[in-house]
């Protein structure tokens, strides 16, 4: 016993990664033309993603055309910038919409696209309701088109290699998944997020809520308790430090938070289960490698690609997929309330000071 007092543990012998199929799915012959529609500065990375996996975006519309033509001109010179969303949904050979909006106007976009037989790629959050959010789903399930999430962290290399590492008992069943980012969330300031009080929980924590919720699978999260305070001396006011702790049926996730952090931005996921570890560190949406510790060894996984274009890749891929082999999308907008609702509850126990349940 006097041995064990410092936790000390014997030296792992190394041992070879197994090969896992992390890279963004890509579908074998579906090459459907895509119509964008909002061309805010997050659709580059749509863009780019689209343009190197040689997908076609044959349309674009922003409330600005403006914006609608300067995304034509750097990305796609040979399409078409439609004046309203209404010219765009009747060109009859685009089959797929990127809704690339902000989530106050999104919903009815959503509505229009699924009513004019359109299969969608919805930006994140898919809604800022979930009974919204269902009710969409169920338009797209009777419309029979398919209504995906842009969750595009899910296809972050590292991300993707351990949850396949989940997905394949590799670490058996888990135990706890602990999320922690530090880094620099106040570029924001002075733009139309610094008015999003929950800018930290939503619009950017959203990613690993749904990262940690797509680990622990078809497990349900049963509570989440969340609180959340200003960093010392912030420039913008939401509060950039936040702790959520969700519950799940079997086992548990903290998801750490410090968005003010303006040296040395880092970023480690760690999931323990019962056979085995996996842990990832690195720059913030920028993590190279992957170890996973068994009894047989530690293995260290270097990847390829990086979040950003890939993730992007990833999600509209994984789309195409699922529209070419007739069955629904693992980021589909059913699929996605699930983690939509941790973050909401989330936001709903940092206002009232409360845990909140979300199943028995």
């Amino acid at each position: 016993m006097a041995e064990n007092y410092d936790l000390r543990t014997a030296g792992a012998a190394s041992i070879a990664a197994p090969d896992l199929p992390y890279a963004p799915p890509v579908p074998r012959h579906y090459r459907p033309k895509i119509g964008l529609i909002g061309c805010g500065g997050i659709t580059v990375h749509h863009l780019k993603a689209y343009q190197d996996a040689g997908w076609e975006v044959a349309a674009f519309h922003n409330r600005s055309p403006e914006a609608a033509e300067r995304r034509r001109a750097e990305f796609y010179p040979d399409a078409r910038v439609c004046l309203s969303v209404e010219e765009l949904l009747a060109i009859p050979d685009i089959d797929v919409l990127d809704i690339a909006t902000h989530p106050g106007v999104r919903s009815p976009l959503i509505e229009q696209g699924i009513a004019a037989g359109k299969h969608i790629l919805s930006q994140k959050p898919f809604v800022l309701d979930l009974a919204e959010g269902q009710r969409l789903a169920a338009l797209a399930k009777t419309a029979g088109v398919r209504l995906a999430v842009n969750q595009n962290g899910r296809w972050a290399p590292y991300f993707s290699w351990m949850r396949h590492a989940v997905r394949a008992g590799l670490i058996g069943d888990i135990g706890s998944v602990h999320i922690t980012l530090t880094w620099d969330h106040t570029w924001t300031a002075g733009t139309a997020f610094e008015k999003i009080h929950h800018l930290v929980l939503s619009d950017f924590g959203i990613h690993w809520f749904d990262a940690a919720c797509s680990f622990f699978g078809k497990v349900r999260a049963k509570s989440v308790s969340t609180a959340l305070c200003q960093a010392p001396s912030q420039p913008i006011t939401p509060p950039l430090i936040a702790t959520s702790v969700v519950q799940f049926e079997q086992g548990m996730a903290t998801l750490s938070f410090n968005g003010c952090t303006r040296i040395d931005a880092q970023e480690s996921c760690t999931i323990v289960g019962t056979k085995g570890t996996l842990r990832a560190s690195g720059d913030i949406c920028g993590i190279s490698s992957v170890s996973l510790a068994t009894a047989e060894g530690t293995a260290r996984a270097e990847l390829t690609g990086t979040w950003f274009p890939d993730g992007f890749r990833g999600a509209m891929g994984e789309l195409l997929c699922a529209i070419e082999d007739a069955r629904e999308p693992e980021n589909s907008a059913e699929e996605n309330l699930r983690s939509l609702a941790v973050c909401f509850a989330a936001m709903r126990s940092a206002d009232q000071g409360r845990m909140i349940q979300l199943c028995d």
